[in-house]
């Protein structure tokens, strides 16, 4: 797919383009730099580019990204959750968390989702339509610019299913590392996929170095379907097979995904089970007690109950660890993010 606009050009079709206009190429690079270095918001702020050769890539090639609606911070942790707008009127939700090795943004790849995973808000309304690469590149930007901090890690797990927008993904995931870009390292970003099997081996040939995590959250088929409609399609074996073509091809540890839910996925026998499901792989297990969302009557796990599930794998030499969840409060954390901005209002 060839994206028009202008944030969305890479820096060779960007030359291309300046210099069927006439224009030296030098040009593209000077535009090229402003919209992905400087970040700039409006083509009037590309100070050393004429107002005739701006108007004459507007005419064609329109200049999107994305514009603050709001913005809230948790009282908890000061992790900060930005509602974004897109031209076309969609609605986005992208966060900012703050480590002490660096400042991480979770974006989003598509204005809602169709993935249907039984404990997400995102899925709610269902999918409105993909992001184009400039509007996940500029949800980066635009938290840059709002807080005057850089942001070192990018993690894709906010609205959306990254491999459901695998082209534009793709894009995004090349330039945001670009030179002339604002060059944040492929091991310094993570993509979570709800398990797109295709997607995971175009993946690990495309972006060896980008670190994949699998949403799983079940050891076995039965469990899996009555909480992600994607299981329907693809089984847990298959998915393992894709997992190990990962690992095998990539040399990189992989991340699976596991949110624990009361009664439903969080029992002794799941435990040894999961286990047993990825024996031998070189993975790690990250536990994330299930977030609540008003639609859903699914319950957190108690904590012994999280303690014991840990403790069972560790014994069985696996590496796990329980995710700290950071803005709770404002609706931010996993599973929380959303694409209406009604839904939006009436949560908090």
């Amino acid at each position: 797919m060839k994206w028009n606009d202008l944030r969305s050009m890479t820096l060779e079709e960007l030359t291309e383009c300046v210099e069927e206009l006439g224009e030296k190429k030098f040009r593209a690079r000077q535009i090229y730099e402003w919209l992905h270095k400087k970040l700039v918001e409006t083509p009037e702020q590309m100070k050393n580019v004429s107002a005739k050769l701006r108007d004459k890539l507007l005419k064609e090639h329109p200049l999107y990204g994305v514009s603050l609606i709001e913005s809230r911070e948790s009282k908890i942790d000061g992790t900060k959750k930005f509602l974004f707008g897109l031209h076309d009127g969609n609605i986005i939700e992208s966060v900012l968390m703050r480590y002490k090795h660096g400042n991480s943004v979770c974006i989003s790849s598509q204005a809602g989702c169709r993935m249907g995973c039984r404990f997400c808000a995102s899925t709610l309304l269902g999918l409105a339509r993909n992001l184009y690469p400039s509007e996940m590149l500029d949800q980066i930007y635009a938290i840059q610019r709002l807080t005057g901090e850089r942001v070192s890690h990018v993690v894709v797990m906010g609205t959306g299913e990254p491999f459901d927008n695998y082209e534009a993904l793709s894009r995004m995931l090349t330039m945001v590392s670009d030179e002339s870009g604002i060059r944040i390292g492929h091991r310094n970003i993570t993509v979570s996929t709800c398990g797109i099997v295709p997607g995971i081996y175009a993946f690990a040939k495309d972006h060896p170095q980008v670190t994949l995590a699998i949403s799983l959250h079940a050891s076995n088929d039965k469990i899996r379907k009555q909480l992600m409609p994607v299981a329907n399609r693809y089984s847990l074996e298959e998915l393992m097979r894709a997992a190990d073509y990962h690992i095998d091809q990539t040399g990189r540890r992989l991340t699976f995904e596991y949110s624990l839910v009361r009664g439903v996925n969080d029992t002794k026998e799941e435990a040894l089970e999961l286990a047993a499901l990825v024996r031998g792989k070189n993975c790690h297990i990250n536990l994330i007690p299930v977030n609540p969302i008003k639609e859903r009557d699914f319950r957190q796990s108690e904590q012994s109950g999280v303690d014991a599930f840990k403790k069972i794998l560790e014994n069985k030499h696996i590496q796990v660890t329980v995710r700290r969840e950071m803005g709770r409060d404002i609706q931010a954390a996993c599973g929380q993010l959303r694409k209406d901005y009604r839904e939006r209002s009436e949560n908090g």
